[in-house]
């Protein structure tokens, strides 16, 4: 059976680590030692001495976010990161 997918509005926003728009922070060592993520690209903030990731947390866990990714709020408040090569092909402006 083929299906499309029903639109959701949602909000879509491009992170920035000014705006609080992460769930936490996770010691990068943390990250690449623990977590099978690709580092590639990973955002690392300098804390207290200590390099740190942000990441959303999500109904799979924690997902890590990675530069020119975007931060999608859909209207029941789940919360995604999606990638700047794929948030406008899977969301359109309205």
């Amino acid at each position: 059976m083929k299906c499309i997918r029903t639109p959701i509005q949602a909000e879509v926003t491009k992170y920035d680590q000014d705006s609080s728009m992460e769930d936490g922070f996770e010691l990068y060592s943390e990250v690449i030692t623990k977590n099978n993520v690709d580092c590639k690209n990973l955002i690392q903030i300098e804390r207290g001495g200590q390099i740190v990731c942000p990441y959303i947390t999500t109904r799979r866990g924690r997902t890590f976010i990675k530069e020119g990714d975007y931060i999608v709020v859909e209207e029941d408040g789940t919360k995604l990161v999606c990638g700047g090569d794929k948030v406008f092909s899977r969301y359109r402006e309205i």
